[in-house]
C-alpha cells in the first residue's frame, strides 16, 4: 500500500530554489500544466505556489545566495519541528539552518543527514502542505541517493520512525504499512564529485509522452523511460537549469 495524502513522517512539499524563476514557472507550467500563483505578502520574497488546478503541488523561490545551484528539496510533515530538529542532530546529521516560523503557515528547518543529502522538516500550522500525493502533475514519490546506504538505515528510522523495507534491487522508506520513497546505492554509479541527495518522483499519466516535451522544453535526458521490473515505467531527467527530478506513471511508486 502506498500513501496517497500527507502523513507525519511522510513527505508533505516539495519546492524548487531555483537561478532563473521565470524560466522555471515556464518549463514546469508547459510539463506539468501548472499555474502559478506569487505570495503578494513582502516578507514571502517573491515565494510561488505551483497549482494543480486549485490545489498546490509545489513551491519555488529564487535561490538563496551565489553559486546555489537549482535544486529541488523535499518537506517531511513533522508534529514538532525543534524536536526533529535535536532528533537529526542526535542521529548524527546536521541542520542547514535552524527552525524559524514561516509567517502563520507553519515552522520550518531543513537539515542534512550524516552523507549531507538534504532535506526539511515542516510543522504545519495554516499550511499542511499539498493535499495531492500520487496524482497526474502531483509528487508521487521521493528517492535518495546515497554511498551509505547502512548509515541511512540508521539515521532516518531514528528521526522519523520510517519502516525499512530492503528488496533485491531497491530499499523502500515507508510508514507501517505504507511507502512513500526508496534509496538508490550511487556506489560506482555516480562521479566522485556528485554528493548524495533527495529526488522527487513526480506522477505522470505518460511517461514517454512527458519526456518527450520535457526535453522538447530544455531538458537533459539522465534516464530515458524506463521499466522497473516488477515498477512502474519511470525517467529521470534535469531541468534547463539543471535541477534533477524523476517522472513515473500515476499509481506506482519508483521503486513499486
Amino acid at each position: 500500500m502506498r500513501i496517497d495524502r500527507p502523513a507525519l513522517g511522510a513527505p508533505c512539499w516539495v519546492e524548487i530554489s531555483t537561478t532563473d524563476p521565470e524560466g522555471s514557472k515556464a518549463f514546469y507550467r508547459e510539463t506539468f500544466g501548472w499555474r502559478t500563483e506569487v505570495d503578494p505578502n513582502p516578507e514571502a520574497g517573491g515565494y510561488t505556489l505551483m497549482m494543480l488546478g486549485t490545489d498546490p503541488v509545489a513551491g519555488l523561490g529564487p535561490v538563496q545566495r551565489a553559486g546555489q545551484p537549482t535544486s529541488w528539496t523535499i518537506s517531511f510533515a513533522v508534529d514538532d519541528a525543534d524536536a526533529a530538529a535535536t532528533a537529526v542532530r542526535g542521529a548524527g546529521g546536521r541542520l542547514v539552518t535552524e527552525p524559524a516560523d514561516v509567517l502563520d503557515l507553519g515552522r520550518f528547518s531543513v537539515a542534512a543527514d550524516p552523507s549531507g543529502a538534504v532535506f526539511a522538516l515542516w510543522q504545519a500550522r495554516g499550511f499542511t502542505g499539498t493535499p495531492l500525493i500520487d496524482e497526474p502533475g502531483a509528487l508521487g514519490w521521493v528517492e535518495l541517493a546515497t554511498r551509505d546506504t547502512a548509515g541511512a538505515k540508521e539515521f532516518y528510522p531514528r528521526v522519523f520512525g520510517w519502516s525499512v523495507t530492503v528488496g533485491e534491487m531497491y530499499t523502500q522508506w515507508g510508514l507501517p504499512g505504507r511507502e512513500f520513497g526508496g534509496m538508490a546505492d550511487m556506489a560506482d554509479q555516480f562521479p566522485a564529485d556528485v554528493g548524495p541527495y533527495w529526488m522527487p518522483y513526480f506522477a505522470v499519466a505518460d511517461v514517454d509522452t512527458t519526456t518527450e516535451r520535457a526535453a522538447v522544453l530544455g531538458a537533459t535526458i539522465a534516464l530515458p523511460p524506463t521499466d522497473v521490473p516488477d515498477g512502474p515505467r519511470l525517467a529521470v531527467l534535469h531541468d534547463p537549469q539543471g535541477a534533477i527530478f524523476g517522472i513515473h506513471v500515476a499509481g506506482g511508486g519508483s521503486g513499486q
